[in-house]
């Protein structure tokens, strides 16, 4: 074992602070990894004050990585010291169940191991991206392609990148369909930038009328204000699909109604409590579904990025220090952030 700098919190009250924490030394399948960068996920905030109540405590957050290779074990084939590489919202799964030979470990039956707060379903803690290093298996770590002048816009794409892309490719997003993305968020803005490179025509939702021109310029052909009646009733039974990013509770009546007959909506935002009850008869007059998806799996995460790096996709970042990390949070409570807070670990000493 060896000890790094980190920083977590201690309980749920607490706020981050710098702490010690221990990583393992490389074992012969393992990727040892300088971090550089970690995107801030609303995830993150959840975790450190136990929103969802399954915290494992100390808490160091962060699923949203990119660094460089410092050491490898000696099986490691695909990377070499001075890769540039990411981890994002797992290290480890059991590799044998259904899901996992599909490739889809997100969904693991026993239960992946989160790259912080451990596995799913209980066990040893795991401690996340707010530290000056890690260690991950080969099988876990991912390729960067992008040109390393945007590597810190390119963290987020570890946790918003695949949230949004793994749904929009799942349901078939592309030429000749028009689909509504909810929320202009650090997901939504991905969801806007992958749907436009995907070939859709996309309509942003949004409260907020000083998001309009934003929205537009990252790729979105139309813009709804949805707390207007009048905007939103020209949407009614119009869209194929429809991307929910919005992690706080809200009437998902409202957008369901804008789906066509057998027309989705997915939810990818994780609020810390249920949204209100739904009417069934949105669903059940045309046929329409409401799903949700996580990530996605190992291979579909490089698939991700290196269509982002051919479509020159990146995160709408605010660079932070990590002694920011707190008023961060305050902030992204507030959505006060455009798009996406990056912590250059640089900072952490």
């Amino acid at each position: 074992m060896t000890k790094i700098k980190a920083f977590g919190t201690q309980d749920a009250a607490s706020p981050l602070a710098l702490m010690e924490i221990d990583r393992r030394n490389p074992n012969s399948d393992d990727v040892e990894i300088e971090i550089l960068y970690c995107g801030v996920c609303h995830s993150d905030i959840h975790t450190a004050r136990n929103e969802w109540k399954n915290t494992l405590y100390p808490s160091v957050p962060g699923h949203e990585i990119v660094g460089r290779v410092s050491a490898i074990g000696k099986t490691v084939s695909k990377f070499k010291v001075g890769d540039l590489v990411g981890v994002g919202c797992m290290v480890d799964s059991c590799g044998t169940c259904p899901s996992c030979s599909e490739n889809e470990e997100q969904y693991c039956e026993t239960g992946f191991t989160g790259t912080y707060n451990g596995p799913v379903f209980g066990g040893e803690n795991t401690f996340g991206g707010y530290s000056k290093s890690i260690v991950v298996k080969e099988a876990f770590v991912l390729s960067i392609k992008h040109n390393e002048k945007h590597l810190a816009s390119v963290a987020p794409l570890l946790c918003a990148g695949i949230t949004t892309y793994s749904p929009l490719k799942n349901w078939g997003v592309g030429p000749g369909k028009k689909i509504g993305v909810v929320g202009l968020g650090g997901l939504g803005h991905m969801a806007v930038k992958i749907a436009h490179a995907m070939g859709a025509q996309v309509v942003l939702f949004t409260t907020s009328k000083n998001k309009v021109n934003d929205a537009l310029k990252l790729g979105a052909d139309e813009v709804c204000i949805s707390t207007d009646e009048v905007q939103i009733a020209n949407y009614i039974n119009q869209l194929d699909f429809i991307l929910n990013t919005v992690a706080a509770p809200h009437k998902l009546d409202l957008y369901l109604q804008l789906l066509k007959k057998d027309g989705t909506m997915t939810l990818v935002g994780a609020p810390a409590d249920p949204h209100p009850s739904i009417e069934v008869f949105n669903l059940i007059f045309k046929r329409r579904k409401l799903a949700g998806s996580l990530i996605g799996g190992i291979a579909e995460t490089q698939e991700m990025l290196d269509f982002c790096a051919e479509h020159q996709i990146v995160s709408d970042i605010e660079m932070i220090d990590m002694s920011y990390i707190n008023e961060s949070y305050e902030r992204i409570l507030k959505s006060d952030v455009k798009y996406r807070f990056v912590i250059d670990m640089k900072s952490l000493s």
